[in-house]
């Protein structure tokens, strides 16, 4: 059984400290993360097209640095980037060789600052490697984006 509260009852002041905040300390801009990491489970077909919405996006980003994608799934061909709606000639794909791993290239790529995102299909990302891509992103003020098909 409840008792009835008295209607003269004060509320607490929760949001107190929030509203004696100067408005310009609430609006001030913080640093984004410049290291971000997606996992998708599942067919590889509903993967892509869960990821189609935000690589077009990406790729219209009016930044005019390049959209860089790692070593991504075979079936992220030209054909599905077109058919997804991406712009494609702000899309640089690179894939690891002899020479470079794929980790390696993602590094580059963000060190440089030719691009505004390097997104990357790293898996397993090590704490290691997260941050090494961390410190390239902020190099090159870009982001970084790994995407873990599972």
């Amino acid at each position: 059984m409840q008792s009835p509260q008295p209607l003269n009852r004060s509320q607490l002041p929760l949001f107190d400290a929030f509203l004696a905040a100067p408005a310009s300390a609430l609006l001030a801009e913080t640093e984004p993360e410049a290291f971000s990491e997606l996992s998708l489970r599942g067919a590889a077909g509903h993967c892509l097209s869960l990821l189609a919405p935000i690589l077009r996006e990406l790729s219209e980003n009016h930044d005019a640095r390049w959209l860089t994608l790692i070593a991504p799934p075979r079936s992220l061909t030209q054909g599905w980037l077109r058919d997804a709606g991406l712009n494609r000639e702000r899309i640089l794909i690179l894939q690891p060789g002899d020479r470079r791993s794929a980790l390696q290239l993602a590094e580059e790529a963000l060190a440089l600052g030719r691009s505004h995102t390097v997104v990357s299909w790293l898996h397993p990302l090590e704490r290691q490697a997260r941050r090494r891509l961390e410190q390239a992103a902020r190099q090159g003020r870009a982001q970084s984006l790994n995407i873990s098909l599972g």
